[in-house]
C-alpha cells in the first residue's frame, strides 16, 4: 500500500432544505481507485467539477467518504482517533496563500502550525529555519506577509505546511492566483522538495505546462479516473484529453497539429528542446543545400 490509497470511493455533496430533509445528491466522486507511492510527483488534471479538489480534501480528512474508503499511511480517513495523524502526514496547501496565511511575520506563521502540535519551542525554531531555508524565504523571515508577492505568500504557505514535518503535501491549484513568474517559484519549489527532502507532491493544476515534469498523471472526468500514465503517455493522447475538455502543453499541440499534418513526428513531444531535435533532421534531409549555404 502507497502513502495515498483510495478503494472504490465514492463521495456525494447532499443539499438539505430547513427541515433537514435531503433535496439534491450531487456525486463528486465516482468509484475512485488509486494508489499513490512515497516519493512521487503526481499531478491530478480535470477540468472544473471533475471532483480533483473534492479528492484533494478527502486526502486530508476534511471530508470524508459517503462509500469506500481512503487511507493516508495505512491510517482510515474516517477513524476519528487517526485524524490529526493523518493531518501531520499529509499537509494541504490552497489556491489562496491568504486564506492560510494567519501570522504578522512570515517566521511567526510558519512556526503556527508545529507549536499547536504541541512542538518544543527549540524544535519549532529549528524546523522555522528549515522551512524557510527549504522554500528560498529565510531573507524575508521577518517581514510581513502582507507586503510579499503572491509566489512568496504561497512559498511562506508552503513552508508552513513543511514545518509540520509532513511526508506528503497536497496543493489544490496552488499557482491559479499568480503571475507566470509566481507560478514558476512555486513550481521549482516543489520539485525542490520532491527530490531533496522525498516529500510526496500530489499537485491539483489545470494548466497543463506544470504537469510535465511530474512522475504521473492522473485525469479525472465526473469523479472517475479515467487516465493514469507518465507525463508522456498522457500527452501522446491529444484527442482524448480534448474529449475530456483539457488542453495539452502548447508545444505539445503544435507537434500534434505537424503530425496531423503529415509531419513525421513522435507522440508526446512535451519540449520545445524536443521538437526541434525532431525538426531539425527532416529540415536538413528536405533542404540539404540550404543547410549547407547557411554552415558556410
Amino acid at each position: 500500500m502507497g502513502i495515498i490509497k483510495a478503494s472504490k470511493l465514492i463521495y456525494d455533496y447532499i443539499r438539505r432544505d430547513e427541515e433537514d430533509h435531503e433535496e439534491e445528491v450531487s456525486r463528486a466522486i465516482d468509484q475512485l481507485t488509486l494508489d499513490i507511492q512515497q516519493g512521487d510527483f503526481v499531478a491530478i488534471l480535470g477540468h472544473n467539477g471533475s471532483g480533483k479538489s473534492t479528492f484533494a480534501k478527502q486526502v486530508n480528512g476534511i471530508l470524508l467518504p459517503t462509500e469506500g474508503t481512503v487511507w493516508i499511511s495505512g491510517m482510515d480517513t474516517r477513524d476519528d482517533s487517526h485524524i490529526w495523524d493523518i493531518r501531520k502526514t499529509a499537509g494541504m496547501v490552497f489556491q489562496n496563500p491568504d486564506n492560510q496565511i494567519i501570522g504578522n511575520i512570515v517566521e511567526e506563521d510558519v512556526g503556527f502550525g508545529p507549536e499547536n502540535l504541541g512542538v518544543p519551542t527549540d524544535e519549532i525554531w529549528k524546523r522555522v529555519d528549515e522551512s524557510l531555508e527549504a522554500v528560498g524565504m529565510t531573507a524575508y523571515r521577518l517581514k510581513s506577509p502582507n507586503k510579499l508577492s503572491g509566489g512568496q505568500k504561497q512559498r511562506v504557505a508552503i513552508a508552513g505546511v513543511m514545518a509540520m514535518r509532513p511526508q506528503c503535501i497536497i496543493l489544490d491549484e496552488p499557482t491559479a492566483m499568480l503571475d507566470p513568474n509566481g507560478r514558476k517559484e512555486v513550481i521549482a519549489t516543489l520539485h525542490e522538495l520532491n527530490q531533496k527532502e522525498g516529500i510526496t507532491v500530489l499537485l491539483i493544476t489545470h494548466y497543463m505546462e506544470e504537469a510535465i515534469d511530474a512522475d504521473r498523471i492522473i485525469v479525472m472526468d465526473d469523479g472517475r479516473l479515467v487516465m493514469d500514465g507518465t507525463p508522456r503517455e498522457i500527452f501522446s493522447r491529444v484527442k482524448e484529453l480534448k474529449e475530456y475538455r483539457l488542453d495539452v502543453p502548447q508545444v505539445t499541440e503544435l507537434a500534434w497539429e505537424l503530425k496531423e499534418a503529415g509531419v513525421k513526428l513522435p507522440a508526446g513531444i512535451l519540449t520545445m528542446e524536443e521538437l526541434m531535435a525532431e525538426l531539425l533532421p527532416l529540415f536538413q534531409e528536405k533542404y540539404p543545400k540550404q543547410v549547407k549555404l547557411e554552415e558556410k
